[in-house]
C-alpha cells in the first residue's frame, strides 16, 4: 500500500476527471436559467473563468518557452524534453483541479461573502495580501519545501517532481497531493487573510491567483528572461524575485534554493546557492551576444502541410505534438488563429527552428520553411519558396552544419530538381544537401516480400518510381509501369542493363493490374481506381498525402519511415503522422548521411547502386524499419 496522499484519488479516471467540474458547470447553468442572463454574481462562474485564465497562463508560458526561434539562446538547460517526461507530467493540471474544487467548497460556505457583496477593487486587500505573502506564504513554503527534501518525505512525496530533468511550465503543476496542498496554502493564505479582514475584492482573487501562477511558470520556463543588469543596478532586487536559472539550480542539485519566489528566505536559511546569480549573468550575457547557440550537426528542413496540422508544432499543444497527428475537434475553434499565423508567415517570416534532439552527442534540429503545402502548387510562389530554401541552406552552410535534408515538397523535382538547383548554384557549399530519397526507396523495396514476382507501379516515371523500377528489374521482378508517356518509359527502360530491360513493362490502364497483388503507389488512387486491385492486395505507397484505404479486403502500408536509434535523447514530438521515435525516410536518410560522415551531396536522380549501401548503413547505425 502506498503512502497516504502520494497519489491522486481520480488517477484512474483518465480524461473523465474533468467531469469533476460538472457540479460547477451545472450550478452556473441553473443560475443562468433562473436569472435569464449570465450569472456574474455566482462564484462558480468566476471559478470557471479563473480556471480558463490559469490554464491559459500555463499554456502561454509553455508556448513561449518552446518557441526555439525566440528562446533557444536563453535556455538554461540545453537538453530536450523527452516522451518519458511528457507522459509523466501529462496530468499536471491535477493541481488546478484540486484548487478549483477547494475554492468552490470555501465559496459555498455561508460565511464567505457573495460576489455582489464585494468591491471590484480594494487597495487595502492588495496591501494586506502582499504583507501576508511575505510574512506567511514565503516562510511557510520554504520550510515545508525543505522538509520535503528530507529522508522518506522526499522519496514518497517529492522525488517524482524532481524526476523531470528539464523544467517546463507544466512541471510547476506536476506533483503529489501533498505538494499541491503546500502550494494551495501558500497561494490561499494571503486571500484568506484579506477576506477575513474585510478587504477582499474580486480583482484581488483574479490578480493574486494569476500572478502566483505567472511567477511559478516563469521560474519553471527554463528560459532566462530577467536581465542581470537589473540585479546589478538594484542589488536588493536579487533577494526579492527568483529567476529561471535560480529554480533550475534547485531542481538539478536539490540541496539549495528552496524559496517560493523570494531568495531572501534562502539567504536567511543558509541554503542560497552562491552560483545562482553568476550563472544567470552568464546565460544572459552570452544570449545577448548571440553566442549561446550550439551549431547543429544535422538539419531536417521541413514545411507545414496545412492549417490544421500547423497546430501540431511542439510549441503549440504538447498533448497533440507528442502524439501522431490527427484532427482534434477541440482544435477547430483555434483554426482562425492558425490561419492568421499562416498569413503572417507568408508575408513576413523566414525559416525557423521547430524542434531538436540529440543522437550520440550530435545535435539534430528540424527547421521549417514558412510555407504551407498548397502554396507549393501556386506558380507565382515557386521563386519565393526556392529563395526560402536557398537561404536556409546558406545559413546552415555559414553556421557549419554538416548535413541538411530536404523534406517532402522542399525537394520537389518541378521546384528545384530535387535540390540540384542549389548545389549547382553554390558549388562550394560545405554543408551536404540531401533529399533522402535513396533511403526512402530502400525502405519501400525492403517491405516487398522476397517471393513477389510482379508489382504494379504508379508514379512510375517519378524520381522514386524510376529508382524502384530499375532496382526491381535487376532482381528479375516484373514491373508493370503505369504511364501514358512512352518516351519517359523508354528512357527509364534504357537505363536498365540489357538483360533486365524486358522486366519493365509499360501499361496505360489500371485494368492491367487486376491480377497483381503488390501495388506500389506513387500517385493518388481514387476508390474507383483501387477497385481494380484483386482481393488480398497490399498497397505500398510513397504518395503524399497517403491514399485512403477504401478496400476492406486489402491492406495498406504507411509512408516510408524508420525508427530512430534507441539512444536518441530529448525527443518529445512526433513527426506529423509518424509514431513516437519514427521519422520519415527522407529525414532518416539525412541522419545516416551525417552519422556516416559522407562528403557527397545527394540531390537529383537516385543512384540505384547506392540503395543497398544506404540501407545497410542505416541498419548499422541502429535505425530500424518502422
Amino acid at each position: 500500500m502506498g503512502s497516504p496522499l502520494a497519489s491522486w484519488p481520480w488517477a484512474s479516471l483518465g480524461s473523465y476527471k474533468y467531469l469533476l467540474y460538472g457540479p460547477l458547470v451545472a450550478k452556473v447553468a441553473q443560475a443562468w436559467r433562473e436569472t435569464g442572463g449570465l450569472p456574474v454574481g455566482s462564484w462558480c462562474l468566476h471559478l470557471l473563468l479563473l480556471l480558463a485564465l490559469r490554464s491559459l497562463t500555463f499554456q502561454l508560458w509553455f508556448s513561449y518557452g518552446n518557441m526555439l526561434f525566440f528562446t533557444r539562446r536563453r535556455r538554461v538547460v540545453k537538453d530536450g524534453v523527452d516522451f518519458r517526461q511528457i507522459d509523466q507530467e501529462w496530468d499536471w493540471d491535477n493541481l488546478v483541479i484540486l484548487q478549483t474544487l477547494m475554492a468552490a467548497m470555501v465559496a459555498s460556505s455561508p460565511a464567505f461573502p457573495g460576489v455582489a457583496e464585494l468591491r471590484a477593487w480594494d487597495p487595502r486587500g492588495w496591501a494586506l495580501a502582499l504583507l501576508l505573502h511575505v510574512a506567511v506564504s514565503e516562510p511557510a513554503f520554504y520550510w515545508a519545501h525543505r522538509a520535503l527534501h528530507r529522508g522518506p518525505l522526499f522519496s514518497r512525496y517529492h522525488a517524482k517532481h524532481h524526476s523531470s530533468p528539464v523544467t517546463q511550465p507544466f512541471t510547476a503543476g506536476f506533483g503529489t497531493p501533498v505538494e499541491a496542498m503546500v502550494l494551495t496554502v501558500a497561494m490561499g493564505a494571503p486571500l484568506v487573510g484579506a477576506f477575513a479582514a474585510g478587504a477582499g475584492s474580486v480583482s484581488l482573487v483574479y490578480g493574486h491567483v494569476i500572478l502566483f501562477d505567472y511567477l511559478r511558470c516563469m521560474g519553471y520556463s527554463n528560459v532566462e528572461i530577467i536581465s542581470h543588469k537589473a540585479f546589478a543596478d538594484v542589488p536588493a532586487l536579487r533577494y526579492l524575485i527568483y529567476t529561471p536559472t535560480y529554480l533550475s539550480l534547485h531542481h538539478r542539485e536539490k540541496d539549495c534554493n528552496f524559496c517560493l519566489f523570494m531568495p531572501l528566505f534562502d539567504a536567511l536559511g543558509g541554503t542560497l546557492n552562491t552560483k545562482s546569480w553568476e550563472l544567470q549573468k552568464e546565460v544572459d550575457q552570452v544570449a545577448a551576444a548571440g553566442m549561446n547557440d550550439r551549431v547543429p550537426d544535422f538539419v531536417f528542413l521541413a514545411h507545414v502541410v496545412d492549417v490544421v496540422s500547423s497546430m501540431h508544432v511542439p510549441f503549440a499543444f504538447r498533448s497533440c505534438s507528442s502524439l501522431p497527428f490527427s484532427t482534434h475537434l477541440v482544435l477547430l475553434p483555434i483554426w482562425p488563429l492558425a490561419f492568421a499565423f499562416m498569413l503572417l508567415q507568408w508575408f513576413c517570416s523566414k525559416t525557423f527552428t521547430v524542434s531538436f534532439y540529440f543522437l550520440r552527442g550530435r545535435l539534430h534540429q528540424t527547421w521549417s520553411v514558412p510555407r504551407y503545402g498548397f502554396q507549393y502548387f501556386i506558380p507565382s510562389a515557386k521563386k519565393g519558396i526556392n529563395r526560402q530554401i536557398e537561404l536556409a541552406i546558406l545559413r546552415a552552410d555559414k553556421m557549419g552544419v554538416k548535413v541538411i535534408s530536404l523534406a517532402a515538397l522542399n525537394k520537389n523535382e518541378a521546384l528545384n530538381g530535387g535540390g540540384t538547383l542549389f548545389v549547382s548554384k553554390h558549388p562550394n557549399l560545405r554543408v551536404r544537401v540531401v533529399h533522402g530519397n535513396t533511403l526512402t526507396a530502400a525502405v519501400i523495396l525492403n517491405e516487398i516480400p522476397s517471393n513477389v514476382k510482379e508489382v504494379f507501379l504508379t508514379g512510375a516515371t517519378s524520381k522514386l518510381g524510376r529508382a524502384i523500377a530499375l532496382y526491381l528489374c535487376r532482381k528479375k521482378i516484373r514491373v508493370l509501369m503505369l504511364t501514358l508517356s512512352t518516351e519517359r518509359f523508354l528512357k527509364i527502360q534504357r537505363e536498365a542493363p540489357a538483360e533486365f530491360q524486358h522486366y519493365l513493362v509499360q501499361v496505360t490502364k489500371y485494368q492491367a493490374a487486376q491480377s497483381c497483388k503488390t501495388w506500389i503507389v506513387g500517385k493518388w488512387l481514387s476508390p474507383r481506381e483501387q477497385r481494380w486491385a484483386p482481393a488480398g492486395t497490399h498497397f505500398h505507397q510513397f504518395v503524399v498525402p497517403p491514399i485512403i484505404g477504401f478496400r476492406r479486403d486489402c491492406t495498406y502500408g504507411k509512408l516510408a519511415a524508420m525508427r530512430l536509434p534507441k539512444d536518441v535523447e530529448g525527443l518529445g514530438s512526433c513527426e506529423y503522422t509518424m509514431e513516437r521515435g519514427v521519422v520519415h525516410a527522407c529525414h532518416a536518410g539525412g541522419v545516416v548521411h551525417c552519422l556516416e560522415g559522407w562528403e557527397h551531396h545527394e540531390v537529383g536522380a537516385i543512384d540505384v547502386d547506392r540503395i543497398d549501401v544506404v540501407w545497410k548503413a542505416a541498419l548499422k547505425n541502429g535505425l530500424t524499419p518502422a
